[in-house]
């Protein structure tokens, strides 16, 4: 912080950098006002909505796949297409099809989905072959293979998967709704910052995406890590 407003100073142009103290003070001024947390809201219900149903998806799907190889081989290609496709291009698209409303709800599935996908199947993969031989032998049934061999081999891959996945979901549905602009946002106020050069409102707006993402990421993975202990 030192060092931050040392350079703040040394530059002189608040349109160029500012330090932490005219930050704080631009985030304290927009705490107040009611507009702000609904930002908050709207853009985080919008993203979690999406990375949720990229979980759900990708978790479903995944063992879907590993299960059968047909849906594997279907999926193959549209994973592939979904990783390569530029963001931006895919936000476009979005807007022309659908409008700008759920617009960060779509990006944040796109982006996350692929990789909870991967991670399930690699997960499922990699479980222990001996202790399925052994289940076969004894004949322990599928629900009891499921919960005492996959899913602990499981679980790993898709947390890390998920720190990966929640952070770009974050990144991505924010950097949708500053090219969509849909009322009401944090993309919106990013925007509107650009337009009136407020350099100080993007920082305390990019702080706000930092402190809340982060505090989204630790309650989920801490969801993760409460199903694991009960259920492994």
């Amino acid at each position: 912080l030192c060092v931050w407003q040392g350079a703040s100073m040394a530059v002189d142009n608040s349109i160029l950098l500012v330090g932490p103290a005219d930050v704080f003070g631009s985030l304290s001024a927009q705490m107040t006002e009611p507009d702000f947390w609904a930002a908050i809201l709207h853009s985080f219900a919008r993203i979690s909505l999406g990375f949720l149903l990229a979980f759900s998806a990708g978790v479903l799907l995944g063992s879907l796949a590993f299960a059968l190889p047909l849906p594997g081989e279907i999926l193959s290609p549209v994973i592939l297409l979904l990783k390569s496709i530029p963001v931006a291009s895919f936000v476009i698209l979005v807007l022309i099809w659908a409008g700008s409303g759920n617009l960060s709800v779509v990006i944040a599935f796109t982006v996350a989905f692929p990789m909870v996908y991967e991670s399930t199947l690699s997960g499922l993969e990699s479980a222990d072959k001996k202790l399925l031989e052994m289940a076969q032998v004894f004949r322990i049934g599928l629900f009891r293979r499921a919960r005492f061999i996959y899913f602990p081999a499981l679980m790993p891959y898709l947390a890390a998967s998920c720190r990966t996945a929640l952070g770009m979901s974050v990144k991505s549905g924010i950097a949708a709704e500053v090219i969509g602009i849909p009322d009401g946002t944090i993309g919106e106020k990013l925007y509107m910052a650009k337009i009136y050069l407020d350099t100080a409102g993007l920082f305390a707006w990019t702080f706000v995406i930092i402190v809340t993402a982060f505090v989204f990421e630790r309650l989920f993975l801490r969801l993760l890590d409460w199903i694991a202990g009960r259920y492994a």
